[in-house]
């Protein structure tokens, strides 16, 4: 492979839902992510949420899975897993509002839980921002 990178980030990750009020709640007011009020119109209801540079969108779709013996620690399940500067305060909100969630096994500082949905999150401390590859770096 030469030095200029194919892959240079991830975009979005998308995450179906049911009910796209309690969704929001969750990973707005609870994790706190901001929404992005930039979504244009579709055939079906969602919503976009900012992530650093990249976003979840959450859509409003029938599920397409059984959700049939999902383990208790989602780090065992399919999962976003997403950056963090501070695992206290996404700790604290959980334990604030009766959410389950169960730290790393591997002594890593993260933890891992799952939205209203089911849908399996992991947030991981960082210590310093990842750096972003540069647009101009992709010729």
């Amino acid at each position: 492979m030469n030095n200029h990178p194919l892959f240079i980030g991830l975009h979005h990750g998308s995450l179906i839902v049911q009910d796209l009020a309690q969704a929001i709640h969750f990973y707005c007011h609870i994790i706190g992510f901001e929404q992005d009020q930039q979504r244009p119109e579709m055939a079906f209801k969602g919503a976009w949420l900012n992530v650093g540079e990249q976003q979840i969108h959450l859509l409003v779709l029938p599920e397409t899975e059984q959700k049939l013996n999902q383990p208790e620690h989602a780090g065992r399940d399919r999962h976003l897993a997403i950056h963090v500067t501070q695992i206290e305060i996404i700790k604290q909100n959980l334990e604030d509002n009766q959410i389950p969630f169960t730290m790393s096994r591997s002594g890593r500082e993260a933890l891992f839980c799952r939205d209203p949905d089911g849908n399996g999150l992991e947030f991981i401390k960082v210590d310093t921002p990842i750096p972003l590859p540069k647009a101009d770096a992709v010729r």
